[in-house]
């Protein structure tokens, strides 16, 4: 069964980017298929990746600034 595109049909002459999508670059022409729930979620991977990252981060420097008071108290 073929996905029917009833809202390109009734709306591409109502769209001014419509005319040049052919001729655009392969990020656009990908943006505007219907595999955009991959874009969304390849964005929302590498949010979640540089968050995680961020928090090891600071857990780390945490850590050390914590050694480093333990340390001064018993010296």
């Amino acid at each position: 069964m073929a996905a029917v595109d009833t809202l390109t049909e009734s709306y591409s002459q109502k769209w001014d980017a419509a005319n040049g999508l052919g001729e655009s670059s392969a990020f656009i022409q990908a943006a505007a298929s219907y595999d955009l729930i991959f874009i969304v979620l390849a964005v929302s991977l590498i949010i979640w990746l540089v968050l995680l990252f961020f928090i090891v981060r600071v857990d780390k420097k945490v850590s050390k600034l914590e050694e480093q008071v333990e340390h001064s108290k018993t010296s």
